[in-house]
């Protein structure tokens, strides 16, 4: 089963069944025929947005509304049409225009090892914390645009 299809499981079972523990989530995936271990589930909810709370005074998980940068991902991802860096420096290519939007999306990430972002009009260069941060910065910014796409 590929992770996008555990991931429909996951938020279908959720949204239609009161599951109060991860191992309650598992085991209901296990009757579908999807195995899965607890480290994987945990990564899996957390990407989903899936949180606790209380119904009628018991646990529950519920799905959270999906936040604006989950909504835009795969959006922006689609206007990216090249991620390459060096020791020090990544630079990404856009569609025409579309570099500032590219760079928004990622300064809204907060993520630490990226000091900021530089866009022009197809091109936007990343600046990591440092050149030890580079190959991080770039895993990070092929899975929030080229691996989001589809995910």
């Amino acid at each position: 089963m590929t992770k996008p299809e555990r991931h429909f499981a996951i938020r279908e079972i959720i949204s239609t069944l009161a599951i109060a523990s991860q191992s309650d989530l598992q085991r209901e995936l296990r009757r579908r025929g999807v195995r899965v271990t607890q480290a994987t589930l945990s990564r899996d909810m957390k990407e989903l947005g899936v949180s606790r709370t209380a119904v009628s005074g018991k646990a529950r998980y519920i799905m959270q509304e999906p936040s604006e940068v989950q909504i835009l991902r795969p959006l922006v991802g689609a206007e990216v049409l090249s991620i390459d860096a060096n020791e020090s420096l990544i630079v990404i290519h856009t569609l025409p225009a579309c570099a500032n939007t590219v760079a928004e999306f990622l300064d809204v990430q907060k993520n630490t090892d990226i000091i900021g972002t530089v866009a022009g009009d197809n091109t936007l260069m990343v600046i990591p914390r440092s050149h030890r941060k580079t190959r991080d910065v770039l895993q990070f910014l092929k899975h929030k645009l080229i691996e989001g796409r589809d995910g």
